[in-house]
């Protein structure tokens, strides 16, 4: 390491992300993820794993709020 660094030109903020940009990993427990991807290995449309949980956690967001209101 230098004794000193020259932060003259330097930008702040330069690599800040607002935390609602962020993406959050999310990761499934073994036998969630090898359900979803055995269940469409033989499907002919292109399949995304991060399309299907989303629209899963979608449908339940759906649910939770008729039965809420």
């Amino acid at each position: 390491m230098k004794k000193e660094y020259d932060f003259t030109d330097a930008e702040q903020g330069k690599f800040y992300r607002p935390e609602n940009e962020l993406d959050i990993p999310i990761y499934l427990d073994k036998e969630n993820k090898e359900f979803f991807i055995n269940k469409n290995k033989n499907s002919k449309a292109n399949f995304s794993l991060n399309k299907t949980i989303n629209n899963l956690i979608r449908k339940d967001i759906e649910i939770l709020q008729s039965i809420s209101t």
